[in-house]
């Protein structure tokens, strides 16, 4: 009974992580990315639904 419930416990925290993995690394591939500028998450019932990338472009 104690492997079922690790077992049981670790299949809800990968429910819980696979949903996020994706925005996760949209996240840091847009940070990657950026020199100026500001990136935006918009969540909705707990969940990443958009990411917003704003670029600024520095002219000095």
């Amino acid at each position: 009974m104690g492997n079922a419930t690790l077992t049981h416990d670790q299949n809800e925290q990968t429910q819980r992580i696979a949903p996020i993995a994706a925005p996760l690394s949209a996240v840091a591939e847009a940070l990657g990315r950026l020199r100026y500028g500001a990136v935006h998450l918009t969540v909705h019932d707990g969940r990443v639904v958009q990411l917003d990338v704003t670029e600024r472009q520095r002219f000095t």
